[in-house]
């Protein structure tokens, strides 16, 4: 099947689909799942260029909404939610023992599965949530994010892999991701992944009541350009609690002293994405089962904070 174009009538039935406003997280989502199933119908579909810039202005355009309900958590809840973190913590643990190189990321999968619900007695709220299938992203070198698994992608020695795990426990969720090295890895790779690692905790350490989001996306976007990458706009960290996305939208770049003001309370996974500086990073190449990629091909790679 050959090139299948999304034109501007397609792209704004796409849009309407969407039940939730443009300015919540959860609208993302469900615009991506609807293209998704898009994909599966059309395995090479792509955007055109003026659209994917069009997407993209949307977005920054709301870098900053106000905070809706459930924002600010009490001590019994991040009681609640540290409890579910420090289970997902287990999966990747497992995970990091596990030689990955010759397994395909469908039986991962099916892994982690087992151990949430057999092992550790939680849910895996990944699965079900906007119509999504399995319990993890698997994204493989270029990916950004949101990879599907598939037994199709067998991780090869020098691929690097990003897993990205939620949990339920008690009504809470935990939202997590860590990027593996697969085997003898080049060095341009480990030093991505190094560094994205390293402005997360340049991030973490903006963190502090009276702060702003702002300064946090600026710490992130200063290290990673210093070192010679750029950070992926179109996709950013976000509240959580009872929902897996939650306000506030936390944005991996900024302004110091914009945006809303950190309170005690506040609890967000964020995911720093890096790519090589100078490289389009918007998602605008989609694989079979529609996940955005560096417009590249180069790696991404991305890190998550709690």
């Amino acid at each position: 099947m050959g090139i299948v174009n999304i034109d501007d009538d397609l792209h704004d039935q796409i849009r309407r689909a969407c039940t939730v406003t443009s300015r919540s997280i959860n609208a993302q989502a469900n615009f991506w799942i609807k293209v998704g199933m898009l994909c599966e119908m059309n395995p090479e579909l792509r955007f055109p260029g003026h659209r994917r810039q069009r997407i993209a202005r949307g977005r920054r355009a709301t870098a900053n909404p106000a905070p809706g309900p459930h924002v600010i958590k009490s001590t019994a809840e991040i009681a609640l939610i540290a409890e579910a973190g420090s289970l997902l913590a287990k999966v990747f643990d497992a995970l990091g023992r596990m030689d990955l190189e010759g397994r395909n990321t469908l039986d991962i999968n099916d892994f982690v599965e087992r151990m949430i619900v057999g092992e550790l007695k939680a849910r895996p709220a990944s699965k079900g949530q906007y119509g999504f299938p399995y319990v993890l992203n698997a994204s493989i070198d270029d990916v950004v994010c949101h990879g599907m698994p598939s037994k199709d992608d067998v991780l090869r020695g020098g691929q690097i892999v990003n897993l990205d795990i939620t949990l339920e426990k008690n009504g809470y969720i935990a939202d997590s991701s860590t990027t593996y090295l697969v085997g003898e890895v080049a060095y341009p790779a480990r030093r991505l992944v190094a560094t994205a690692y390293r402005a997360m905790w340049q991030g973490i350490a903006a963190v502090r009541p009276g702060a702003r989001l702002g300064d946090i996306g600026h710490a992130i976007a200063h290290y990673a350009r210093a070192h010679g990458y750029s950070v992926v706009k179109e996709y950013c960290g976000h509240g959580i609690g009872r929902e897996m996305h939650e306000d506030p939208q936390v944005l991996h770049y900024g302004t110091p002293g914009t945006g809303l003001e950190l309170a005690e309370g506040m609890v967000s996974p964020s995911s720093p994405c890096s790519t090589p500086a100078g490289r389009r990073s918007a998602p605008i190449r989609m694989n079979g089962r529609s996940t955005p990629a560096t417009a590249s091909c180069r790696r991404s790679s991305s890190t998550p904070w709690r």
